[in-house]
């Protein structure tokens, strides 16, 4: 086993695309439940977003229109979860769940045809002078444009949480959905708005995977990462910063166990592709010790279906 094989440089530079895809979903997800909405079925839409991406992307000719398209086939199956909880009333956990696993299944139909297919590639953004800086240039200024894009919607989601009106408008539907429409605000609309960004965004994070992370089409390529974007938001107590923080340590850990697969580390295989799962149930259980929901940051009226009386 040779440890000085492993080069820094490399692993923080893969980490960051490693998390991106996270990163995505998770965002989705937290202005969601910031809303008040708990949506279980962030694997479903980022599988569909998956393969909506790479088929466009492979027939097209562009990923970049692939990419749209991987954000709308995300929204347009999260309108099914819209509709069923906020209209329908029905219930938001099994809603979520049946959610993936229509996902799953419908992505693995679309995509039978597309296996072993090779998108169009991005190419890297060569910042000026940035992307030539010794060690740091590599691992930070040599991405593609949605590693970055990733970053600055981390940064719009937290102004648009914290200086805008609508964005108090929804942390205030998902405090206390009661109050909010007792003066004047429709809160099945609010919702609804936001769970078809959060699907677009869960949609973004999985054409990710299938356009530049992998690349190529591959049956329930997303393996688990909706679980972990929505593990991740309660990990960063609701807070936009704090979500980079948790993916780049679940991409991290990912790549630092396929590091360790390359020197020979003597570990079972299996072994190693569970610690990241298992690192964010530890995170998480820690979390929650002697803690309870509010103190947690959760918003108030997480999960709860909002019936309108008058």
């Amino acid at each position: 086993m040779d440890f000085a094989s492993i080069d820094p440089t490399t692993i923080i530079y893969n980490l960051m695309i490693a998390a991106t895809p996270i990163l995505y979903a998770a965002l989705g997800e937290l202005l969601v439940e910031k809303a008040g909405v708990l949506n279980l079925g962030v694997e479903g839409m980022m599988i569909i977003g998956a393969i909506c991406g790479f088929a466009i992307s492979v027939e097209t000719g562009s990923s970049y229109i692939g990419f749209i398209a991987a954000a709308c086939g995300g929204a347009m199956l999260s309108v099914i979860f819209a509709v069923m909880t906020q209209y329908f009333l029905a219930n938001q956990v099994a809603s979520g769940l049946a959610l993936t696993l229509f996902g799953l299944g419908l992505a693995a139909l679309l995509g039978h045809s597309y296996t072993g297919q090779v998108p169009p590639q991005i190419s890297k953004l060569d910042l000026p002078i940035l992307s030539t800086i010794p060690v740091f240039g590599k691992m930070f200024f040599h991405h593609d444009f949605f590693v970055y894009f990733s970053l600055m919607l981390v940064l719009f989601v937290w102004y648009f949480l914290t200086k805008t009106r609508l964005g108090l408008v929804v942390q205030a539907v998902g405090e206390n959905h009661d109050s909010a429409h007792a003066i004047g605000y429709s809160v099945t609309t609010i919702r609804f708005f936001s769970i078809l960004f959060g699907g677009a965004l869960a949609g973004l994070g999985g054409g990710y995977l299938s356009l530049i992370r992998v690349p190529q089409w591959t049956e329930g390529m997303t393996a688990g990462a909706g679980w972990i974007a929505l593990a991740i938001v309660v990990f960063s107590s609701w807070r936009p910063w704090r979500l980079i923080l948790g993916a780049y340590i679940f991409g991290g850990i990912t790549i630092l166990q396929l590091n360790l697969q390359a020197i020979g580390v003597n570990i079972d295989i299996a072994l190693l592709s569970m610690t990241p799962y298992a690192i964010t149930i530890v995170a998480l259980v820690l979390m929650s010790v002697n803690k309870s929901k509010k103190s947690l940051g959760a918003p108030g009226s997480l999960g709860k279906s909002f019936i309108k009386v008058s």
